[in-house]
This record gives structure tokens, C-alpha cells and sequence, in this order.
């Protein structure tokens, strides 16, 4: 039902999802140029990944660096890597979920890989 039992403002309806989808469109653009880090070994490796989940940058500290143990290593590379896409992940959620909500939507973002 609408308030007052009359039709909806077509009209209104439509500018008011076609400003949704500009916001949501601005958002997900500000988390593509967004970088979040992580890191693992109490800092030994550090990702970036950008807003949109994608790895950008990795650093190994030399002192990381075992031949003898390399999935030590591998298990570090990993976890950073794990630290930066959930802050990545959280930052998209606030970003993006007041627009989801207002979308109607309850789950994913079309487009974003979280």
C-alpha cells in the first residue's frame, strides 16, 4: 500500500532510482581507487589489495625468507593477503551497504567479488 492509498509518483520513483544507482556507481569508483593493507609475521609480509579485492602490491621482508622453509613463507604471503581483501571486504560493506539496503538488496553487490 502507499501512504494516502494513491499511486505512486511514477516520476519520482524513477529519479529517486536512477540518484540510487549514480551513488552506488561513485561508491563502487571510490573503492576501485581505494587500497587497504594486511599483513602477516607481525608485519614479515604486507599486501595491498585495492577496494574492489584486487592484490595491488605484496612486500616480503628478507628475513622471511627461508629456503629451507618455504611454506612458512607461503602460509605468510597467504594470511596477508587474507588480512588485506577482509579489510577490503569491510570497507565495501560500509560503503556500499547503506545503497544495497536502499536498493532492496540483501546480499552481494553485482560487480564486486565479495
Amino acid at each position: 500500500m502507499f501512504p494516502g492509498g494513491g499511486q505512486p509518483d511514477m516520476q519520482a520513483l524513477l529519479q529517486q532510482a536512477q540518484q540510487m544507482q549514480q551513488q552506488l556507481a561513485q561508491a563502487q569508483a571510490e573503492l576501485a581507487a581505494a587500497v587497504v593493507d594486511g599483513s602477516a609475521g607481525g608485519g614479515l609480509v604486507k599486501a595491498t589489495v585495492s577496494g574492489a579485492g584486487e592484490l595491488k602490491a605484496l612486500v616480503i621482508d628478507p628475513k622471511a625468507v627461508d629456503p629451507e622453509d618455504t611454506e612458512t613463507l607461503a602460509d605468510l604471503v597467504l594470511a596477508a593477503v587474507r588480512d588485506a581483501t577482509l579489510a577490503a571486504q569491510r570497507m565495501a560493506a560500509e560503503r556500499l551497504g547503506p545503497l544495497a539496503q536502499g536498493l532492496g538488496g540483501g546480499g552481494g553487490i553485482p560487480g564486486l567479488p565479495f
